[in-house]
């Protein structure tokens, strides 16, 4: 395999001219009925972290697209990274699709790590139908390969050794149906020099010198645009964020912007969060308290200096995601392609509890910059968080203020966990009112049904030779046009132990290894009053609609295993 210096001018060159047509395609619907499709989607971005979800960030392009779209008040992940990307690729549980836990390979259905062959992606549907298809970001659902030896897996990861493929080719996104990609293959990424970065296929060896990865991504994202700017086909481009998702890195001048703002501390922040939900008609305060404070108080903190200066990064890698957007739909006003493209926005996951710092160098983070230079993984948070040479994350305290006022975070089966922002934008086809919020119960894996509804396109029992499994999700249509739907009856998730089963208003969830706990969730969304002592009956039977999910949907990794 051949490597190539990275280099502006020939990337450029490569996404305006790769963007090749489908040939013998026959529309089904008149071409100004199909929408351009734009999915946007951050990593570990908190509930309430943008400014129209109640967030004090500066987020003024998700604003105006709130502002003129519409916010879904119930819409659910599968609570991490890429079982979430499996689900929302594939429109599936991510189960089914071959993604239970990470990307390390098992030897069971439901744990392939990476999208199963009885699986086709948002792409391939959207290619049969015409479309161009092209993707900027992070990728993360394909075997991770990794050197036996931990000195030549670190030296790979340090940008000393070439060892080739990053993930099996055949795993690669333009071999599930984007025409072009851009970013990474991997999962975490230092954001000034990224590991796993590929154009297509192809490794980039070296980056400029100003290289910043979130500004990358959208670059690309807009010359993708820009490329199609004469075609009469419509497209869907997947933008894939690793922002703000540790390590905690940021241009200096977006970190300026909040050197002051978390100063007060998390009970300060989390409870103006959740007044502007309020007023934002987010919440109900009859409904969802004031959350309660986390497991210490900013006034005993020690390291306030630090922790505040890690949530101002934070807040700039959203501001510099946000900047970014603004640009994307600059490009889509300029081309003419604006009013007739869906751009939908949310996260994978609630924000993250993890410490980055407590990993230290291996798997899939560095020991050392490409130039030599030590990183520190500040596990005394000895380090200010910002810079390149440093790995470190927000904490616990700071997740809970960004899920205001859900509870818990990443990973976790509780509303923290699992309910994420989601904003739809589509001025020519939106008939909801505009600002308005939909209650619709949604999930990740709508996206199949509702893209293969706008685009006329077809979801297939057979793709190449293989059989495919039937899509689990929902239409999102009916909420795009103003109108009623309950969604989703039942939901369910199983992600290392923790596990929810929902029916109507109904939730049992459970951490891992610890006991259900039953919530009725229209009147308990924040999960802080436990029903199960008190209706045995509704816990037995979500207990048993789980369990039999599970079986269903190929959630143990061995056959019988609980």
């Amino acid at each position: 395999m051949k490597h190539s210096t990275f280099c502006a001018t020939a990337l450029l060159a490569a996404i305006l001219f790769c963007c090749l047509p489908v040939l013998g395609f026959q529309p089904r619907f008149r071409k100004a009925e199909r929408p351009n499709i734009v999915l946007i989607l951050a990593d570990d971005m908190g509930y309430s972290d943008a400014g129209c979800y109640g967030g004090e960030i500066a987020t003024p392009s998700l604003d105006y697209l709130a502002a003129n779209g519409i916010r879904f008040t119930q819409f659910y992940n599968t609570s991490r990274c890429c079982p979430t990307r499996a689900s929302l690729l594939t429109g599936l549980y991510n189960h089914q699709a071959g993604v239970g836990k990470m990307t390390e390979a098992e030897n069971a259905p439901g744990y392939l790590g990476y999208l199963g062959e009885n699986t086709v992606t948002l792409a391939e549907v959207l290619k049969t139908a015409g479309y161009h298809t092209a993707m900027t970001g992070k990728w993360h659902v394909s075997n991770t390969i990794v050197q036996k030896d931990p000195k030549d897996q670190l030296a790979w990861l340090n940008h000393q050794k070439d060892f080739g493929d990053f993930s099996p080719l055949a795993q690669y996104p333009t071999n599930r149906g984007f025409d072009q990609f851009f970013g990474t293959i991997w999962g975490v990424v230092d954001f000034f020099d990224p590991f796993s970065l590929v154009s297509g296929t192809r490794p980039i060896t070296a980056v400029p010198e100003n290289y910043y990865h979130t500004d990358a991504i959208t670059d690309t994202a807009v010359a993708y645009i820009n490329g199609w700017k004469t075609s009469d086909q419509p497209f869907f481009l997947y933008v894939a964020h690793n922002a703000p998702h540790w390590p905690l890195q940021a241009r200096p001048e977006d970190i300026e912007k909040y050197k002051d703002t978390y100063s007060g501390g998390w009970d300060i922040i989390r409870e103006a969060r959740y007044k502007k939900m309020v007023r934002l008609g987010l919440i109900d305060p009859k409904v969802v308290p004031m959350p309660r404070q986390g497991s210490s108080g900013w006034p005993e903190n020690p390291d306030k200096e630090w922790d505040a200066r890690a949530m101002a990064v934070h807040a700039a890698m959203v501001d510099r995601m946000d900047q970014g957007i603004g640009k994307i739909i600059a490009a889509l006003r300029s081309t003419g392609k604006l009013d007739n493209t869906l751009i939908v926005f949310l996260s994978d996951n609630g924000a993250s509890p993890e410490n980055a710092a407590r990993y230290g160098p291996g798997f899939d983070r560095p020991g050392s910059t490409r130039r030599g230079l030590p990183i520190v993984y500040a596990t005394k948070k000895e380090v200010m968080p910002g810079a390149q040479t440093t790995y470190t994350s927000i904490g616990p305290e700071w997740a809970c203020v960004a899920n205001t006022p859900y509870a818990y975070w990443k990973a976790e089966s509780y509303e923290g966990g699992i309910r994420t922002p989601m904003i739809a934008f589509w001025p020519k086809g939106l008939k909801a009112r505009r600002g308005s919020f939909s209650a619709q119960r949604a999930h990740v894996m709508d996206f199949m049904q509702t893209f293969v509804e706008l685009s006329g396109a077809t979801y297939p029992e057979a793709y190449k030779g293989r059989s495919i499994t039937a899509q689990t999700g929902h239409s999102l249509v009916p909420a795009l046009r103003g109108l009623q739907a309950a969604g989703h009856k039942t939901l369910f998730n199983e992600h290392f132990g923790a596990k929810y089963a929902r029916s109507g208003d109904w939730k049992l969830v459970a951490k891992p290894g610890a006991n259900w706990k039953l919530y009725n969730i229209a009147r308990d969304p924040a999960e802080q009053a436990d029903l199960s002592a008190q209706y045995p009956q509704k816990k037995n039977e979500l207990e048993a609609l789980w369990q039999a999910w599970a079986e269903r949907h190929q959630v143990f990794p061995k056959p019988g295993q609980k």
